[in-house]
């Protein structure tokens, strides 16, 4: 039985760490989580989405397909990061309502697909 996500990986062209760890920790406002010492070695960068982990990678974005792929975030003021994401002159992209939860959709800088979804009360 699966209990719940564990951690999501998501892609970042090779060389966009420094702007792609910014974009998450201020727009999205995620936290950023020490990495074991066995993937340090490694580009990128974790952190952390409510109690659950989102790993950062690195890869060569013209060779991806981000088509359907994404991340859902649940959040729990879809009017707050609807205003945020305007802000930051993101593209919302409206979508409909799935067993009553408000959702948005839109795109990292990197082309990373992402969701967020309210629940109703």
């Amino acid at each position: 039985m699966i209990e719940r996500v564990h951690h999501v990986q998501v892609t970042v062209p090779i060389g966009a760490e420094e702007f792609a760890r910014h974009f998450y920790t201020t727009v999205l406002e995620l936290t950023e989580i020490p990495r074991p010492p066995e993937v340090q070695k490694f580009p990128g960068f974790w952190m952390k989405a409510g109690s659950s982990d989102v790993h950062f990678g690195t890869e060569d974005h013209d060779e991806k397909d981000l088509a359907k792929a994404h991340l859902a975030y649940q959040v729990s003021d879809m009017n707050y990061w609807r205003k945020k994401l305007e802000s930051h002159n993101i593209q919302i992209i409206e979508t409909f309502k799935i067993m009553g939860a408000e959702r948005l959709e839109f795109h990292d800088p990197f082309g990373n697909h992402i969701e967020f979804i309210q629940p109703p009360k």
